[in-house]
């Protein structure tokens, strides 16, 4: 198509858009898929999974409950061959920064000059508490880097402005999946207490058991109460973050089992959310939901309030409580200004989070090219970081695939086709049984 009819070809706002979301996990996926639907009204949505420790499991894409209308698994190289040879109008990038610089370099070789290619939008699927300057400056260079609300927008820009490079494309919105009925007081009991655990907080398989021995004790000192145990992943599948101490396991290790009222859940958070009286977690993102929703909502306190644990974040947010006060009838609320401040009741005082995202997606497409692709780390600037990072991509230093990295499958007998995909489930199962058998029981045994 001709530049000169490319903005005559899009409608703004933008409707109807091609999106390629690409995840690198199920919580990613969520977001991306999520984030694509809040930017266009029905986009023609195609969802990739890249290929890695976390890429999700069906199972896994069931819960999150966001379909594509084609959905397969890719590397980083074979994805950039997709994204040029099909045109995309935009390609939501849902994925750890190093993943999103590696891409970011790879659109930069295949459009080294200003040209016809798709507007990159990139994010964090929840609360930003840890690795704030690393994971944003490796997202740098994306057309649109969403900002989940006024709080971290300002964060954002501060970050790119103390390293010289450009702000522009922070852009303030909120959590696509904020959404869902907005809670309906059932007195000033609690009826359905959940607990909703994370893959990676707390670590320790000590803190974990206590927090899930706290869990089943609320159950027994209310019985007339029903504790569920939200799970984020069964045994042997992996999400955003590495867990190596499942609650599963965890509580057949609990004298005399979980007491009645108490069992394990699995299932999509905002199903679960549409019955729950108390939201109980550490630092879940699952608390700014049940918040959005009028939710009482605790952020546990019994481990301190540290950085490591991401419940720091929550400071101001009237939330911070122990087990002990909840056990005594505590159902905390959520304070109004820190709400608005974190986007939870909408971004600014506007009534659409994303009216600005949009805006500024439709300015971008009517464009009839858009600049290469200016990511702040390049060779001058990172020489040591850069090249590492796109080498685990099986990319170049100059952004392009090295040698082998795509590898077409055209021709492939089917036998071949299912010998190496059996294979590579069966290397990722070796490595998720490696990381939730083997390295915890040698680290116990180093501890002896």
């Amino acid at each position: 198509m001709p530049a000169s009819n490319r903005a005559a070809s899009r409608s703004h706002p933008p409707t109807a858009l091609r999106v390629a979301v690409l995840a690198d996990s199920d919580t990613r996926w969520k977001w991306g898929a999520l984030t694509a639907r809040r930017l266009s009204e029905a986009p023609r949505l195609t969802g990739f999974l890249l290929r890695g420790r976390a890429t999700p499991t069906a199972r896994q894409l069931g819960e999150v409950g966001v379909r594509a209308d084609r959905l397969s698994e890719v590397t980083c190289a074979q994805f950039l061959a997709e994204i040029e040879r099909e045109k995309y109008d935009v390609v939501v990038l849902a994925l750890v920064g190093g993943a999103v610089q590696a891409v970011l370099h790879g659109i930069r070789a295949l459009w080294p000059e200003p040209a016809e290619r798709p507007v990159l939008v990139t994010g964090y699927v929840g609360v930003v508490y840890e690795k704030l300057a690393d994971g944003l400056l490796l997202r740098h260079g994306a057309d649109l880097v969403l900002a989940n609300s006024r709080y971290d927008a300002g964060r954002f820009r501060a970050v790119y402005e103390g390293v010289g490079a450009d702000a522009g494309a922070v852009t303030e919105t909120a959590l696509p999946f904020l959404d869902g009925a907005e809670y309906e007081k059932a007195g000033s009991r609690a009826h359905t207490v959940v607990f909703a655990v994370q893959p990676s907080v707390p670590e320790s398989r000590a803190d974990r058991m206590y927090l899930l021995e706290r869990a089943a004790g609320h159950a027994r000192l209310h019985p007339g109460r029903e504790v569920l145990i939200k799970l984020r992943s069964r045994p042997g599948e992996h999400t955003t973050h590495l867990e190596e101490q499942p609650y599963q396991r965890l509580a057949e290790r609990i004298p005399g089992g979980l007491p009645p009222n108490c069992r394990l859940v699995y299932g999509n958070m905002g199903e679960v959310l549409d019955g729950t009286d108390l939201l109980v977690t550490v630092s879940s993102t699952a608390a700014l939901e049940s918040l959005h929703r009028g939710i009482p909502t605790a952020v546990l306190t019994d481990l301190g309030v540290r950085e490591v644990l991401g419940n720091h974040h929550f400071l101001g947010s009237g939330c911070l409580a122990s087990w002990d006060q909840l056990d005594a009838g505590l159902l905390p609320q959520g304070d109004p200004d820190w709400l608005a401040d974190q986007g939870v009741t909408g971004a600014s005082g506007a009534g659409e989070p994303f009216a600005a995202a949009r805006e500024r997606l439709g300015a971008l497409l009517d464009l009839p090219v858009l600049p290469a692709v200016a990511p702040y780390y390049t060779r001058l600037t990172a020489p040591r970081y850069l090249p590492g990072i796109l080498a685990r991509h099986h990319l170049a230093p100059d952004g392009s695939p090295l040698p082998g990295a795509v590898r077409e499958s055209e021709g492939e007998s089917r036998l071949r086709r299912w010998l190496r995909s059996h294979l590579r489930d069966a290397a990722r199962g070796a490595y998720r049984h490696g990381v939730q058998r083997v390295a915890p029981m040698i680290r116990r045994m180093g501890e002896l």
